[in-house]
């Protein structure tokens, strides 16, 4: 069953749809991703290495690394998480399975600090056709599964731990929207939607 709250307390005009305990934003919120990657950040990274690590954003970064990023250690990962949608003209929404989250980050070892960049991806409405990306929001569960996932190519790539095995069944109960429109996502377009993982 669900059912439609207010959230006026914490975010202004803001409403989010709770379905079976979960509660599933329909906007782009950046805070609720840096609350929870400061939250899991001690035990997943720093408390084993040390390492101060930062989260930024940037809504135009690629999948591609070149050579000399590379050779500062630059690392991509890209990340597909259920999210939804609302578009900001006719205020349809609309639940996606394929929602493209990218991540780029590296390790400054010699000085202790590590940074992530993350682009999410949007996707476009179907009913208005306007060529206009809206971004996503996310549940909590949904943000955590991500940002775990992330640090654990971290500690494979920036610490050479073994890559944990990825229980995605575990976050994946969802059930799958329609078939993904590639014309309406914008990774598609770009060419670095994980539509086929």
């Amino acid at each position: 069953m669900m059912q439609w709250c207010s959230f006026m307390d914490i975010l202004p005009q803001q409403y989010f749809l709770r379905h079976e305990g979960c509660v599933c934003f329909y906007e782009w919120l950046p805070s609720l991703w840096l609350d929870t990657f400061d939250d899991l950040l001690y035990d997943e990274l720093e408390y084993d290495h040390g390492d101060q690590w930062t989260l930024n954003f940037s809504y135009s970064q690629t999948d591609t690394v070149t050579k000399e990023e590379r050779k500062r250690g630059w690392k991509v990962y890209c990340h597909r998480a259920y999210g939804n949608f609302q578009c900001a003209s006719c205020y349809k929404i609309w639940p996606s399975a394929r929602v493209v989250v990218l991540f780029r980050y590296r390790l400054r070892s010699d000085q202790g600090r590590g940074t992530v960049i993350m682009r999410p991806f949007g996707q476009s409405c179907r009913s208005c056709n306007n060529d206009v990306f809206e971004l996503c929001g996310f549940s909590k569960k949904e943000v955590e599964h991500a940002l775990l996932r992330l640090f654990s190519k971290i500690r494979k790539n920036c610490y050479d731990e073994e890559e944990e095995d990825d229980d995605s069944s575990a976050c994946s109960t969802r059930v799958w929207t329609k078939p993904h429109e590639k014309s309406l996502c914008e990774a598609c377009i770009q060419g670095i939607c994980s539509q086929d993982e």
